[in-house]
This record gives C-alpha cells, sequence and structure tokens, in this order.
C-alpha cells in the first residue's frame, strides 16, 4: 500500500517547521544539530500512532536502526556527513517501503534541483542577505539537509494530495 493522504494530514504540520529549519541551518552552519534530529524523531513517536495505526508504527519503526547503520557505516567510509546520516535515520520511519522507487526517484530530483538553486544563490549577487552563509564558500561540500529536507517534504505533500 504505501503512504496514506490520513497519515500524511498528520505529519505535515510537525514536519513542515522542522524540515525549513534543518534546511535553513544547514545551509547556514553546514551542521544538521542533534537537536532538530531530536525533534524530527519525536514527532514521529507522537504523531505516528495516530497516522499509521499502532501495528504499522511499530513496524515503520525498523527503518530508523536498520537506516542508522547501514549510514554510519557510509559517515566511516566518509561517503557522507555525520549529520546526514543521523537526519536520514531520523526520517526513514516517515518513510512506507512500498513507495521506495517514489522516495528515490523524489531524492534524485531534490537533490539535483536543491544543487541548482544553491548555485544560483551561490554564484549571483541573490545571496546578499545570507553572504555570511558558510555553505557560500565550503569548496566541494554540499548542505544535504536541504534536499534531504525537501524529500521528506514532497513525498508527504504528494501523498497528501494524490492519494
Amino acid at each position: 500500500m504505501g503512504m496514506t493522504a490520513q497519515a500524511a494530514f498528520w505529519f505535515l504540520p510537525a514536519v513542515i517547521p522542522i524540515a525549513i529549519f534543518i534546511s535553513w541551518n544547514d545551509m547556514r552552519s553546514m551542521k544538521i544539530t542533534n537537536f532538530s534530529v531530536i525533534v524530527l524523531i519525536a514527532a514521529y513517536a507522537l504523531l505516528g500512532p495516530f497516522a499509521f495505526g499502532f501495528e504499522m508504527y511499530l513496524w515503520q519503526w525498523l527503518h530508523f536502526p536498520i537506516v542508522l547503520v547501514v549510514c554510519v557505516g557510509l559517515w566511516m567510509l566518509r561517503l557522507m556527513g555525520g549529520g546526514d546520516a543521523k537526519m536520514i535515520a531520523a526520517m526513514a520511519p516517515f518513510f512506507v517501503v512500498a513507495d521506495l522507487e517514489l522516495i528515490l526517484r523524489l531524492f534524485a530530483a531534490c537533490l539535483i534541483s536543491a544543487l541548482i538553486v544553491h548555485s544560483l544563490f551561490r554564484y549571483t549577487s541573490l545571496k546578499k542577505p545570507v553572504a555570511e552563509w558558510q555553505s557560500w564558500n565550503a569548496g566541494r561540500y554540499f548542505p544535504k539537509g536541504f534536499p534531504l529536507s525537501m524529500t521528506l517534504l514532497l513525498y508527504l505533500v504528494f501523498a497528501a494530495v494524490y492519494r
């Protein structure tokens, strides 16, 4: 089955401000804070039983440790940042495995879009209001909190609108 519109409507009010904060903070300071990740997990913990029903809610929790182990392994290999690893793990319970193809396509589109938008601002005068952001001078590093947040938000919005 996949994410239902009802479940998405339960999560959206909590996830929208968290995702905006994570995106903004990651672009500003190149950090995804532990506090923001804990708040995201707490949102799932509090709203999950209402959104999914208790049995599915418990099954969805399995995504967290599995994804955390994989992402920590990738972090140890220096293939991703630690903040990105913990954020992906915190986002994992929100995603339904039946929607995996959609999630991967959505993340690819969000990653490309975020890179284009960030580059557009970085190399033009559009960055003047936020010239102090560290992501402008991060070299080859890119703040992936922005596309990760977009992926979660768009996944929930698409589920709310199209299911």
